[in-house]
């Protein structure tokens, strides 16, 4: 179960780093689309064809956010309950799943009030680094992590 606990750590993180090459894609696409004169509006964007490179990053983006991450991170909750010998397991799995929603719950939010973007990248840093966390953590049981008897240099 320690395995399978971070195989699914990894696979959020993963997913945190499609995320941001994947809108970087879109916006970097759409960017120059525009400037070759290209005009992006409210009926382009419901037309829902392909009509510049990189325009396949915003599908993605949705995709992973709004339906793997979560799906995964809820499984990684689940799975916290059944691993043994991993520190503080639910306390990582739960993060992650909290800061999952907080983030979907935020790309939400964006088309609404866009100053919850500045919120939705630091919010996604924050959730790359719990995931990693948790992922090193599964890999490390309580007997490999020690802490080191304190020593003095200064002779008694």
């Amino acid at each position: 179960m320690r395995k399978l606990y971070s195989v699914l750590a990894w696979i959020v993180a993963a997913g945190v780093v499609v995320q941001a090459a994947s809108i970087a894609f879109g916006f970097g696409g759409m960017t120059g689309y525009v400037m070759d004169g290209g005009v992006v509006d409210k009926a382009l964007i419901e037309s829902q064809q392909a009509t510049f490179t990189g325009d396949l990053g915003f599908p993605i983006h949705g995709i992973v956010g709004g339906l793997v991450l979560p799906v995964v991170a809820f499984a990684l909750g689940v799975v916290s309950f059944f691993v043994r010998g991993v520190p503080r397991a639910k306390t990582l799995a739960w993060a992650t799943f909290a800061l999952v929603f907080i983030q979907g719950s935020a790309g939400y939010a964006i088309s609404d009030t866009p100053y919850v973007g500045l919120f939705h990248g630091a919010n996604a840093l924050l959730l790359l680094l719990v995931a990693v966390y948790a992922a090193r953590a599964g890999s490390r049981t309580h007997d490999e992590v020690t802490v080191d008897e304190p020593t003095s240099s200064v002779p008694a």
